[in-house]
């Protein structure tokens, strides 16, 4: 069984390009984020036609959410519940088989202080809520998609110019962290331990061709499925090409 995520800035820009590797790589569950897509435009018939079932949860211009499996989708939730209309679509789930998968867009923050920065906080303390209430750390689950953290200080291009900044932060680490002491194992790093490996680098001063970069981007797992974890790895083919995203999928395998 392998399970990507991806977040592809831009369904619209990037759909060639997700299709093609989906062809290439065969994943069994996608997870997307950043599709920046209504529901009503979202392209399920091309996901369709290569024999995948779709779930989504978009807007218009920001964030967006969506899980492709090549087995049905069951149990579907679509943000915590009890939200406005208008609020960001940031968090979908899903059952595939015994398998309960949540895919997440946390937010950015902005800045460490600022509005947007506690708005993060706040949302990752209802992810946590969520969680506890809707999950048991038993139960197989994977938790995947953009978390905007860099858990370590191995996990950011230069940890030392980056301290405190967003996506680093004190705060921010102690938030996801109390998430994964819940239950949940990083399953890119049962695999690699070594620094200096990326999931996003920014379109300015040539990030990628520098490797300046964050690992941002994640699939941790509940311990049912971190035993049966194979490999995991990131695929940065994709940020090599023409319009790329700035994320590269994240990638990793599970024995039946």
């Amino acid at each position: 069984m392998i399970i990507a995520t991806w977040n592809v800035n831009s369904l619209t820009v990037r759909l060639e390009q997700l299709l093609d590797w989906m062809k290439d790589n065969k994943p069994n569950i996608i997870c997307l984020q950043e599709t920046k897509s209504v529901d009503e435009k979202f392209p399920g018939d091309r996901f369709e036609s290569l024999g995948y079932h779709c779930e989504f949860f978009g807007e218009k211009t920001y964030n967006g959410v969506a899980i492709i499996s090549d087995k049905p989708l069951g149990n579907i939730q679509k943000g915590f519940g009890g939200e406005s209309p208008s609020s960001a679509k940031r968090l979908i789930g899903a059952e595939v088989d015994d398998i309960k998968i949540l895919n997440t867009y946390i937010p950015n923050g902005q800045a460490v202080g600022s509005e947007k920065f506690f708005y993060k906080l706040n949302w990752l303390k209802s992810l946590n809520e969520h969680i506890e209430k809707a999950h048991k750390p038993a139960e197989p689950i994977i938790w995947c998609g953009d978390f905007n953290v860099a858990p370590e200080d191995i996990d950011i291009y230069d940890s030392l110019a980056m301290a405190g900044q967003i996506m680093c932060s004190e705060e921010e680490r102690v938030a996801l962290n109390g998430i994964r002491d819940w239950g949940f194992i990083d399953a890119y790093r049962l695999k690699e331990k070594g620094a200096g490996n990326f999931s996003w680098w920014d379109y300015r001063m040539g990030a990628f061709r520098r490797n300046m970069g964050f690992r941002i981007d994640h699939i941790w797992v509940t311990r049912p499925l971190a035993d049966r974890c194979v490999r995991s790895w990131i695929d940065k083919a994709p940020r090599k090409l023409e319009r790329p995203s700035d994320h590269a999928p994240v990638v990793a395998e599970f024995a039946d």
